[in-house]
């Protein structure tokens, strides 16, 4: 029989957003358990390209109680991050559980009930922190399996020198697709492919030597009327007329889909320049796939040896989280950033919404949101309704504006 074990805050997934959280709720005195899936801290960092920079400038890489180290200069390497996040964690070690991956959420007049394989938890408080990435999703094209080459997601890429003399496609121009062919720029693929269905708002990494990122907080205070107009004309202005080269504009701003959709800008560091070289072509979106060929949209194909999904991620939310109510269409839920759920007081999420100045500062700005929350309420001592579950105290639940990342 497992046994079941009391918390008064339960929060799930030890990454930047859960350990964010659970150092604001250990600052306050406030008792918290950190449930890791994973053997080890910052795992899906590991499992990304070594040559892997953030987009987002060092200003706003800190997490509550530790500032972004500034070895790297302005963009922190893959490296770097795993190791900030280790020395993050050593602090709160006894706070985290890992490989303890969860089996089942349920609400209880007490609070919420937590399954896992190794034990059951009850709390008062459950913080959802597995993030908005927590799955990389490739589309269910028809043939992909019978495809002889390699299929993969830019969440697995690794070492893009790999592909060096391969034939290379690329579907999507988003910022992790970008992101891809910024690095593939450097190295020797026989030919590099790049499909897609709409064309991302790409916005350079840096305007005469200046990083664009710096001026994150200034983004965030303009509404999308003004940043959609505003950054097509810094992508034209820099970047040149990409239509020229068969990247077209999405039909909406990228303010506007950062801000509705949680959709980010590409950020160019050598992908533009490789495509007006010719080295790399853009193609319309894939439609399926017969043997080694990769139909499009338009009846063209082409033969690549390595196709590159930068399809975007799923939450993957739905099996354990669906039948409270508490998600959108998309899996992401309601209240993504630290807000309070009236409906579902005492339960709480973060490192689901972007923001201008990125998921770093996100955590930060949702981890104080939640533990002010939490703190004020047991502080308080928050009374219990006619079905037992907690009362909301409607000053838990301010934001502050959201808006996106790069």
């Amino acid at each position: 029989m497992k046994s079941q074990q009391h918390s008064n805050t339960l929060v799930i997934g030890a990454g930047l957003s859960g350990l964010a959280v659970a150092r604001s709720l250990s600052d306050r005195g406030l008792p918290v358990t950190v449930l890791e899936a994973r053997g080890r801290v910052a795992d899906p960092w590991r499992a990304r390209h070594p040559a892997l920079r953030l987009n987002i400038h060092r200003k706003f890489a800190s997490l509550p109680g530790q500032k972004a180290p500034k070895t790297d200069g302005v963009f922190l390497k893959r490296d770097t991050v795993v190791e900030f996040l280790e020395a993050y964690v050593a602090g709160l070690d006894k706070h985290v559980r890992y490989s303890g991956k969860v089996t089942s959420v349920a609400r209880t007049p007490d609070g919420w009930h937590v399954s896992t394989a190794t034990g059951d938890y009850q709390a008062d408080n459950l913080v959802i922190a597995t993030g908005r990435e927590n799955i990389a999703h490739i589309p269910d094209w028809p043939g992909r399996d019978q495809f002889s080459g390699e299929l993969l997601h830019t969440a697995n890429l690794g070492d893009v020198s790999r592909f060096d003399g391969k034939r290379v496609l690329v579907v999507g121009a988003g910022n992790s697709g970008t992101d891809a062919l910024n690095h593939l720029a450097r190295h020797r693929p026989a030919e590099v492919i790049v499909s897609v269905r709409y064309g991302p708002a790409v916005v350079p990494q840096r305007i005469f030597g200046f990083p664009l990122h710096r001026l994150a907080r200034v983004f965030a205070a303009l509404p999308a009327w003004v940043l959609d107009p505003a950054f097509r004309l810094t992508e034209r202005v820099f970047l040149g007329n990409l239509r020229r080269y068969g990247l077209t504009t999405h039909p909406e701003g990228g303010g506007t889909r950062l801000l509705r959709d949680g959709v980010t800008f590409a950020i160019d560091d050598g992908f533009v320049a490789a495509l007006k070289a010719g080295r790399f072509r853009v193609v319309p979106g894939v439609d399926r796939f017969e043997g080694d060929n990769v139909i499009l949209t338009d009846g063209s194909s082409c033969a690549p040896d390595v196709v590159i999904a930068a399809t975007g991620y799923r939450t993957g939310l739905e099996p354990l989280l669906g039948h409270l109510g508490v998600l959108d269409t998309n899996g992401v839920p309601h209240y993504p950033m630290g807000e309070c759920d009236p409906e579902n007081p005492g339960l709480w999420f973060t490192g689901f919404k972007p923001i201008f100045t990125g998921y770093f500062d996100a955590a930060g700005i949702a981890a104080n949101r939640i533990a002010a929350g939490i703190a004020a309420d047991t502080t308080r001592g928050v009374p219990s309704d006619d079905h037992g579950a907690r009362k909301v105290h409607a000053d838990n639940g301010r934001s502050v504006p959201a808006n996106a990342t790069t």
